[in-house]
């Protein structure tokens, strides 16, 4: 058995300078923005959300703009196996979580917990 839900949108910007981006994206969605606090997360700047919405992150990448969804799990790999035989693919590995395509060709990433609350209002898988 294990749980999942999303966790957060995140708003994929072509850009070196997440600051810079941060900036629009909070001044459009009305949030103040932070850094996520560690020196190897430093392309991500957290949108500071009222606590019954979901997270929304700004990522610095070097491909093209795009937004995806996060899905937290306390199982990255059952979870990951179970959106496979759902039709998903793996696509990369990175740090503790994948990236991963649905079978509509979206991308999305499946990552341990990252909101204080979980499991709060998650699925549980068997």
């Amino acid at each position: 058995m294990h749980r999942s839900r999303l966790a957060q949108l995140v708003i994929d910007c072509e850009t070196t300078d997440p600051d810079w981006a941060a900036q629009f994206w909070g001044q459009a969605l009305g949030c103040r923005i932070s850094s996520l606090g560690d020196a190897s997360d430093e392309m991500y700047r957290r949108l500071l959300v009222h606590a019954n919405q979901p997270c929304v992150l700004v990522q610095a990448v070097p491909h093209a703009s795009r937004m995806h969804l996060d899905i937290e799990t306390d199982d990255v790999e059952a979870e990951v196996v179970r959106l496979e035989q759902l039709g998903a693919v793996r696509i990369a590995q990175v740090k503790r979580w994948w990236v991963m395509a649905a079978p509509t060709g979206q991308r999305f990433c499946v990552l341990p917990p990252q909101r204080r609350d979980f499991p709060a209002h998650s699925n549980v898988w068997r």
